[in-house]
């Protein structure tokens, strides 16, 4: 879905020429793979990174056109409002020093954007939900000007019968709102983690990396406010699924097809498999006419662009036109600092290198749906949660947590990683178990310090921020 396309309506024939090519291109995917067609076999790593624009008083600052003519990086890109903007990494092999040249690399960018910003009297920030975001902040209005983001809007209603979007969530305290847009998503920023892998081995990794998603997000929560109420430890999650609400052929009555989720289940060969899932289950949300080779696929990417799994397949190639397989992990927040997101990032690889290793495969172990529970727990309560894991016991997420600490330094040195690399980001999260604090669990306790004041809870957590350290080391 980052890609932009040419118009914004389509017709009939659009719709039926699309669903056409899709499935010419998803049975020669699939016949192409069995062949060997996926030949590279390195493990590579990448991220996006979605970020806020906000003005002195720390309230979204919808000027992101501006900011990125100045700023002129193509690795920074526009996103679905106005004041959000989407900072992409560039791919590693994953090797001794890969997480300290990818924090490196992205600190960089950060800076120079940081400076941009401040030259235009903005700032940039790293949370999931700013506290000081209103409902009217998140309109049409403040959309960013490209049609892929016109046309998506457009379609998701129209495939609605136009029906509203309704959001219920029920937390510490409970929003019920209707819209007519899909703007909410626009609240719902994240850390998008990208974990390249050989297709003989994508089964395990993906099955991997569902089972990963509890705990990880149990540990990087950072999205418990949202129009001034205490909802879920990490309320982007209720908040996406919610804001672009859409079934698959059965409609919006068929609950076991939802275009955001964590899926139907494990595969069983090939993470390829989700790709037949998505030509079976799922209409074509945006039919747009691509002049891109059928050996590049571009009718089954596009289509897979518009399923928002919190754990997605996706087809990439190199610079010399190399196809390989990826993992896009979804679930983390941004923020709270730049060293809490690759600290976040280091467990996430490190864990899922491990399991889709055991001579066992772990899936065997666990149900999909005690792994679907585990995911929504974390989202609830996050480091207060309870999950079922593989030796078929219920465990507290800070116990559970401090089990697989080792087992993630285990997977990095799998991976070739370094040492001192494990020290540095694993002993990030071994602190942050130890206190217990979260950026989630730092923003509620300032919230109630600061009497619910939105601009002052801002103004403080951008200071942290700013400061580097780690959200386990910031005062209440």
């Amino acid at each position: 879905m980052g890609q932009e396309i040419g118009r914004t309506s389509f017709d009939a024939s659009d719709f039926e020429r699309f669903a056409g090519q899709l499935r010419q291109e998803t049975a020669r995917l699939l016949t192409w793979a069995q062949a060997g067609g996926f030949r590279d076999e390195r493990h590579m790593a990448g991220f996006e990174l979605e970020a806020w624009i906000l003005d002195h008083a720390g309230t979204p600052y919808p000027i992101n056109e501006t900011f990125l003519a100045r700023l002129a990086d193509t690795m920074v890109v526009p996103e679905l409002s106005r004041f959000n903007i989407e900072v992409n990494g560039t791919p590693q092999i994953l090797a001794t020093g890969t997480l300290l040249a990818m924090e490196d690399e992205l600190g960089a960018t950060w800076r120079r954007a940081q400076a941009v910003a401040h030259g235009m009297d903005a700032q940039l920030a790293i949370i999931g939900i700013p506290p000081t975001l209103r409902e009217e902040d998140l309109t049409l209005d403040t959309m960013s000007a490209m049609n892929r983001y016109v046309a998506l809007n457009e379609q998701v209603i129209r495939q609605r019968a136009g029906q509203p979007l309704r959001i219920h969530i029920e937390g510490e305290e409970a929003l019920d709102l209707g819209r007519s847009d899909v703007m909410l998503e626009a609240a719902t920023t994240s850390f998008q983690l990208h974990l390249q892998v050989p297709e003989r081995d994508s089964a395990r990794y993906y099955n991997a990396s569902l089972i990963t998603c509890g705990p990880l997000l149990a540990l990087a929560t950072n999205s418990p406010l949202l129009f001034g109420r205490r909802l879920w430890q990490e309320t982007r999650i209720p908040l996406f699924e919610q804001s672009v609400d859409l079934g698959g052929y059965g409609g919006l009555g068929d609950i076991t097809a939802r275009r955001v989720s964590l899926g139907r289940g494990y595969v069983h060969q090939t993470l390829l498999e989700l790709y037949r899932e998505n030509l079976d289950l799922f209409p074509v949300l945006l039919p747009m006419p691509l002049d891109e080779p059928a050996e590049r696929f571009p009718h089954v990417r596009l289509h897979n662009g518009s399923i928002w799994r919190w754990v997605r397949p996706l087809i990439g190639f190199d610079a010399q036109g190399e196809a390989h397989v990826r993992i896009e992990q979804r679930v983390l927040p941004s923020g709270p600092t730049l060293l809490d997101m690759m600290a976040n990032a280091a467990f996430y690889f490190g864990l899922v290198h491990h399991l889709a290793h055991r001579p066992q495969a772990p899936e065997n172990a666990i149900g999909f749906d005690a792994v679907r529970r585990n995911f929504y727990q974390a989202a609830r309560h996050g480091l207060e949660a309870r999950f079922d894991w593989l030796d078929g016991r219920s465990h507290a997420a800070r116990h559970l947590l401090r089990q697989l600490l080792p087992l993630a330094r285990e997977g990095l040195e799998g991976l070739g990683l370094g040492s001192e690399e494990g020290e540095r980001y694993l002993g990030v999260l071994e602190a942050r178990l130890d206190t217990g604090q979260t950026g989630a669990d730092w923003l509620v306790g300032h919230w109630r310090r600061c009497d619910g004041d939105p601009v002052q809870l801002m103004a403080d957590y951008l200071e942290n921020q700013r400061s580097g350290a780690p959200v386990h080391e910031w005062s209440p």
